[in-house]
This record gives C-alpha cells, structure tokens and sequence, in this order.
C-alpha cells in the first residue's frame, strides 16, 4: 500500500473532481467519487467531466455542479476553462482522469496550483507507485484517493475498496415507472445481452451469430434474452428480436439511468468489455464478460460486481457458445427445472 499523505486539505470547502471519459472508465470511477463525497459530506464538489455524461451526473447525489468543458477542442475554449478553474480557487482536485491532458491542466494553474491529488509532477497527492498502471481502475483509483487521506486511516484493504452499486438510483429520481422492467414490458427473469463496443475496436465483439444462438438457449431455458445496445447494435437486436420467442431489442432505447436499473434488476448479462457491461454488474446483474486478450487484459479492466465470470481467449472468435454456456451454468441463475 502506498504511503498516506496528511492532508492539508480535509476542511476544503470547494472540491474538484475531474472524469472526462469513457463510459466504463467513469461508472469504474464512480466508487471513488461517492468516498470523496463522503470525506468531503459538507463541500461544494463540481465534476469537470464531458457532455454524454451531464445528465446522469447531474442526478448521482456526489455532486454539487456539473461543468461539461473538460476537453476543450481549441485553444480559446481551453483559455477560458482553465481561466475559470483559477477563478474558483478550488481548495483541492482529485484528477480520476489522469491523462497527459488533465496533468497539464494542474501544470497551467502554477504559479499557486491547488492541492491536487494525481499523476501529476510536482502535485501535494502524487500517485506514483510504480505498479500502478498493473492495477485494475478501482484498486488504482481507491488507493490514489488513499495517499490524499480519503478514506480509512491506513488506506484501504485488498477487497474493501469503494465501489458504486447504484443504490441512489430510483430514490433520488423518485422512483419513475421507466425505470422498473415493466416499462419495457419485462415480467419474469430476463437477461441482458450486451453485443457493443467502442467503435474502434471491433477486436472487442464476441460474433453477433453466438449472441443469437445463446438468446435462443437462454429462450429455452425461460429466460427473456434483452439486447441493449446504441445504433451500433440495432442489428443483432432486431435479429435477436425477430429469431428468438419473447426476446426483445432496447438498443437506443435506453439512456444510462435505464441501463443500470435493468441490470439492477436482470437474471444475469452477458456482454463484450464494454461500457455498459461494467454498468450493469456494478448495479448488481451477475455476469459473463467476455475479453480478448489480444485488446485488453481481464486483471486490468474486468466488470465488477458480486458475481461475475470473464471467458477470456486471445481473439473472441475462439470463444465458443458452450464455453459461455458453461460460464452461465457457473453462475447458478438458470431457473431450477
């Protein structure tokens, strides 16, 4: 564990927290977000963050202020953000981001930074363990937060890291019907399936033939196959839709507070390493994740959650349906028969 840092500024008044993308990045960083609301409960905490996520950070109960101009496109927008970060003399920063581009922010508020908790040279808080990009994001993030005295004194135990669950949803948006399984005509056990990824990463996408051929076995098995998805994936929705009894397509249906009250809700999701697969298990849906190596390593980026298998082969071409098969039969959700 890294060392803990007294922290000069455990009575701030004026908090900021920067996360500007991508989705699984910021539901991954969301645990550490709620243990600076709670080392901060009197504060004012703004989220320096990007436009998809103003919404949906505009209800989480962690902030105070959204601000959505994180990353500037030119220089004259960057000038006047950084302009307004001087002006609100923020009593201390935690950088949850951590890219080159955050880092030269705290290096453009010299010559009287505030303190800033990251990987940033010359910052009061630096997260400069040398195994820390060998960490998974919450593990690196919890300890990050540690070395700036967040959290139990000592720093936090392997396993008792901060991690969202989502609990806040339904109260704080009182409770609408879009956000119960019935709004989408859901009754009975149902189970997400999660066919996305980044555009650009193709590499990513287990083949949408064994996603039809699983919501056909998981049909069988009395479960409602649920594909969620954006544009992207409203054709293996529709296929999925049209081919298996009762399955149903949601893809660009769903904004982020529906996709983490379904799997708050789901018999289980199955999903590639994408954004909404790390969503769903977060909020309590028990999954399979499915991960090529080749892309990204499972110890680094694997959903969490209370009960999640990963099915792992270089490429996911080589995962085959009885593989994933076997993995559900793992998690002990079927219907007993």
């Amino acid at each position: 564990m890294a060392k803990v840092i007294e922290n000069p500024g455990e009575s701030a008044t004026k908090v900021l927290i920067i996360k500007l993308s991508a989705l699984g990045d910021f539901v991954l960083a969301m645990g550490a977000m709620r243990a600076i609301r709670e080392h901060h409960p009197s504060a004012q905490i703004t989220l320096l963050t990007t436009p998809p996520f103003e919404q949906f950070a505009k209800a989480c109960p962690y902030f105070d202020r959204i601000e959505t101009d994180g990353r500037p496109k030119d220089t004259s927008s960057t000038t006047r953000m950084l302009r307004r970060l001087r002006a609100e003399k923020y009593d201390i920063v935690y950088d949850l981001q951590n890219s080159g581009r955050t880092s030269n922010y705290y290096q453009a508020m010299r010559p009287r930074p505030p303190l800033w908790s990251g990987i940033s040279k010359g910052c009061q808080f630096p997260h400069n363990t040398p195994y820390r990009n060998e960490m998974h994001s919450i593990e690196r993030l919890a300890e990050q937060i540690s070395i700036a005295g967040v959290g139990p004194a000592g720093g936090y135990e392997f396993g008792d890291v901060p991690m969202e669950d989502f609990e806040w949803l339904e109260s704080t948006l009182g409770n609408p019907p879009r956000l119960q399984p019935a709004y989408f005509s859901l009754r009975g056990p149902y189970a997400l399936l999660i066919p996305g990824s980044s555009a650009h990463r193709v590499a990513k996408r287990w083949p949408e033939e064994n996603y039809l051929e699983i919501a056909r076995w998981l049909s069988e098995a009395g479960i409602t196959p649920v594909v969620i998805g954006g544009k992207a994936e409203s054709e293996i929705g529709n296929m999925v839709a049209r081919g298996v009894p009762g399955a149903k397509s949601l893809c660009t249906r769903t904004d982020l507070f529906q996709v983490a009250a379904l799997g708050r809700h789901a018999a289980l999701a199955i999903g590639n390493d994408t954004g909404p697969m790390h969503m769903v298990t977060l909020a309590g849906s028990p999954g399979v994740a499915l991960f090529a190596t080749s892309e990204s390593s499972p110890d680094l980026a694997r959903p969490r959650g209370s009960n999640v298998i990963v099915v792992e082969s270089d490429i996911l071409e080589n995962v085959s349906v009885n593989d994933v098969k076997q993995a559900i039969l793992g998690l002990d959700v079927l219907p007993k028969t």
